[in-house]
């Protein structure tokens, strides 16, 4: 029944759709993140912390994926379907996945009004190099047994504990 309703909306508005459910599912990996990790207890939750994920997901994450799935979709076709798998996960690996953290990262600092190069400087390669221990085999999976239009939604399912370590990373002093 959920999925029925989740499959008629992304039918009508799949932009929309897709960045809500974003927004929704990084603010949940935020407040995972602090109750599961960190421990804070729900009195202690860092509300705007959870916010601006909330924000980063919804607007830039949500959007941002949809339309790279999308290109990589019409733009990476190649005469042998593991070869396009191959370069897609290559292409998002190393062109969205970089731009992304990098963005991330930055802007998390500016609306935390903290210096974004300080915030690359001290997370940048550590968070790299857990994205490209995890997404390359999660991305290889996506793009060879999900259909586009859910490609986002399986990236916000395993992103709960990715989003959880980006959190962790963000905040952590």
């Amino acid at each position: 029944m959920v999925l029925r309703w989740y499959q008629s909306k992304l039918a009508k508005r799949p932009l929309l759709t897709q960045a809500v459910t974003t927004a929704v599912l990084f603010g949940a990996g935020d407040t995972l993140a602090q109750q599961a990790v960190e421990r804070k207890g729900f009195r202690n939750q860092d509300v705007a912390r959870t916010g601006r994920m909330v924000l980063y997901g919804g607007c830039v994450f949500g959007p941002a994926a949809t339309k790279w799935y999308g290109f990589l979709q019409k733009r990476i076709n190649l005469r042998s379907h593991n070869a396009t798998i191959a370069a897609r996960v290559a292409a998002d690996q190393t062109v969205f996945a970089t731009i992304n953290l990098g963005v991330f990262l930055s802007s998390m600092a500016l609306m935390e009004g903290s210096d974004p190069k300080a915030k690359l400087e001290k997370s940048y390669f550590q968070g790299l190099k857990a994205n490209w221990a995890i997404w390359p085999a999660v991305q290889a999976i996506n793009f060879k047994f999900v259909p586009l239009e859910h490609r986002v939604l399986i990236v916000n399912i395993v992103s709960l504990g990715w989003n959880c370590f980006l959190s962790y990373l963000n905040s952590s002093k």
